[in-house]
């Protein structure tokens, strides 16, 4: 099949470009800085000659909008609502205008718009919808703004002949440089991977594998329309989370920090607490009760398979920096 990833070199663009390329599949990503082949250049916000790549494809996966690792500034927050909310339009628009419509847009979301909470998890059709929570900072709820916006231009696109899908995910679990594993792994690699304000916090993730099988899982199952949950079957507390990983990779100890010690620490890694003290306790009702399997349900086994993983990697580069030297210091070739 086609497969058209707007927005898609970021960290789960590139997780499923590598699988489904290497399923055999054609994968076509518009971004606006095209540089390597299969990309091609859009801005995100207006129609153009991209559009040529929907028409005729199969499955569109829009994943385009500002990155949410960053401070959570008026222009950030506006940025992140309007590269979200102006990209699904403009990919709503190119559809309608298909001559030859894709069978299935896929258009991502994210678990955030659910409310912060601990006593119950949150599922598509019982879950709560956060942004009137109490004794939360008050920005949090543009949050779910924007996640609530993102849904509403799928859901107002006129595309008759294309099923639509948001997908609302958790933290996605990878090895891959600069996802939030290589940076909550590098946390307990230097002991800081302790309890955050307690640690009560539950957090929501997935498995890339698993990711990977939902996106497929959900192209080949025509029933399914509307918001799905992207995430493990088991969130657990943020303590919980980092001392299986600190386990995981052999770390004995992980410091705990306080809240103003998250916020010292998320101001210097340009990043925002929200990210770390909402509890986000969301689990897939509509994958279970439709029978999609997880290969990863529980984040103990995840958390060894993803360092397994990344030692791997690590040890590779290794070697082949090695083979670039000649095993020696100096610089060599390559031929």
């Amino acid at each position: 099949m086609k497969y058209v990833i707007p927005g898609g070199t970021g960290q789960v663009g590139t997780i499923l470009n590598r699988a489904l390329t290497a399923a055999g599949h054609e994968v076509v990503v518009l971004t606006r800085r095209p540089a390597r082949p299969g990309e091609a250049p859009w801005d995100g916000r207006t129609l153009g000659p991209w559009t040529d790549q929907i028409d005729g494809s199969d499955v569109v996966i829009n994943l385009a909008g500002r990155s949410v690792s960053c401070r959570y500034t008026s222009d950030h927050l506006r940025d992140m609502m309007a590269s979200r909310v102006d990209s699904a339009r403009v990919v709503g628009q190119a559809i309608a205008a298909s001559g030859r419509p894709p069978r299935v847009w896929l258009q991502m979301s994210t678990a955030t718009v659910y409310a912060h909470r601990f006593d119950a998890p949150n599922d598509e059709d019982s879950g709560v919808i956060g942004g009137t929570e109490p004794g939360v900072p008050g920005y949090w709820a543009y949050s779910v703004d924007i996640a609530r916006s993102w849904e509403r231009e799928l859901e107002r696109a006129d595309t008759p002949h294309t099923r639509k899908v948001a997908l609302r995910s958790a933290m996605v679990m990878s090895p891959d440089r600069g996802g939030v594993f290589d940076v909550l792994l590098g946390l307990a690699r230097l002991g800081l991977g302790g309890p955050v304000a307690g640690g009560a916090q539950y957090v929501s993730w997935i498995h890339d594998h698993d990711l990977v099988r939902a996106v497929e899982w959900l192209v080949d199952h025509d029933e399914i329309t509307g918001p799905v949950n992207l995430a493990a079957p088991h969130p657990l507390p943020q303590r919980q989370l980092m001392r299986d990983l600190r386990s995981a990779w052999g770390v004995p100890v992980g410091l705990p920090a306080t809240r103003w010690m998250a916020e010292l620490g998320a101001f210097a890694l340009r990043t925002d607490t929200e990210l770390l003290l909402k509890s986000r306790r969301v689990v897939p009702g509509r994958l279970l009760r439709a029978g999609f399997a997880f290969d990863h349900p529980h984040w103990r086994v995840a958390a060894d398979d993803l360092v397994r993983r990344t030692r791997d990697r690590r040890t590779a580069a290794r070697r082949l920096r090695g083979h670039g030297t000649g095993g020696h210091g100096t610089a060599g070739a390559i031929t």
